[in-house]
C-alpha cells in the first residue's frame, strides 16, 4: 500500500499533471531507491549553505511546474565548484517562468541508464531499460518487458542491450554493480505496480551506475488526468 505522503504528493501534483523533481525524488527515497543528497532552496544563501553541506562540486536544477524538460531550456547546470557560480546560477534560474526554487544536488558519476514505464492499452504495464542520459533517444539501445519483473527477467533485459558489455567493464573500464541495477529495476517495477492507473508514465533518466551504486539522478512522473486520459 502506498504511504500517505506519496498519496499526498500525487494529489498535490494533479493540477500541473506531473510531479516536480524534488517530489519525485521524495517518492523514490520513501520506497528505497538510492537518490543523490539534495536540497531545494529558495535563496542564493540557502543554495550556498546546501552546497557546503553536500560538498562541491554540485548540480543545480531549476524547479518550476512550467518547465518539464529542464535540460532543453538551460535549467540544469553540472559541475558547479564554488559559491559565486552557484549564486549566479540561482539568479539566472529565478528569471525562468514559474520559478519555485532550485534543487542543489550532489554530483555522481558512472554509466548513464534509463529505466522507464508506461501503461500500454494492449499489454498493460511495460518496463524499459536502456542506455540513457540526454542521448537516450539517439542511442535507442533499450530492452522491454511486461511487469511484474523477476530477477531473471531483469538479467535478461541487461543482456539484451546491444552495449551491455559496457556494464561488465569494457577495455579496462570498471564494471558497474549489476546486483544494484537489478534491484533498482525490480524495485521500480514494484513501485509502478503500486501506483497503478494514477500514472501515465514514469522515467528515471539518468540512473547513474558505478561499481558501488545505482543512483537515480533525475525522475519524471506524468500523471493520468482525472478523466483518465
Amino acid at each position: 500500500m502506498l504511504k500517505s505522503e506519496i498519496r499526498d504528493i500525487l494529489g498535490a501534483s494533479q493540477k500541473s499533471g506531473w510531479v516536480l523533481e524534488p517530489d519525485a525524488k521524495r517518492i523514490l527515497d520513501l520506497t528505497g531507491f538510492d537518490v543523490p543528497r539534495s536540497k531545494t532552496v529558495k535563496t542564493p544563501a540557502e543554495a550556498t549553505d546546501a552546497a557546503s553541506t553536500i560538498g562541491y562540486p554540485v548540480v543545480a536544477k531549476v524547479v518550476s511546474p512550467d518547465l518539464i524538460h529542464k535540460s532543453d531550456t538551460g535549467g540544469v547546470v553540472v559541475g558547479i565548484e564554488n559559491d559565486h557560480r552557484l549564486s549566479d546560477t540561482f539568479n539566472r534560474f529565478s528569471k525562468f517562468v514559474g520559478f519555485e526554487g532550485m534543487l542543489v544536488e550532489e554530483m555522481v558519476s558512472g554509466v548513464e541508464l534509463i529505466i522507464g514505464a508506461k501503461i500500454d492499452r494492449q499489454f498493460g504495464l511495460v518496463i524499459l531499460l536502456g542506455f540513457g542520459g540526454t542521448e537516450a533517444e539517439i542511442y535507442q539501445d533499450t530492452s522491454l518487458r511486461m511487469a511484474p519483473l523477476s530477477q531473471s527477467d531483469v538479467h535478461s533485459m541487461i543482456r539484451n542491450l546491444k552495449a551491455y558489455k559496457i556494464l561488465e567493464g569494457y577495455r579496462g573500464s570498471e564494471p558497474i554493480h549489476i546486483d544494484r541495477l537489478v534491484d533498482t529495476v525490480k524495485r521500480f517495477s514494484g513501485l509502478m505496480t503500486e501506483l497503478g492507473e494514477q500514472v501515465d508514465s514514469f522515467d528515471l533518466n539518468p540512473v547513474i551506475c558505478s561499481s558501488e551504486r545505482c543512483v537515480v539522478a533525475d525522475a519524471r512522473i506524468i500523471l493520468k488526468s482525472k478523466d483518465g486520459s
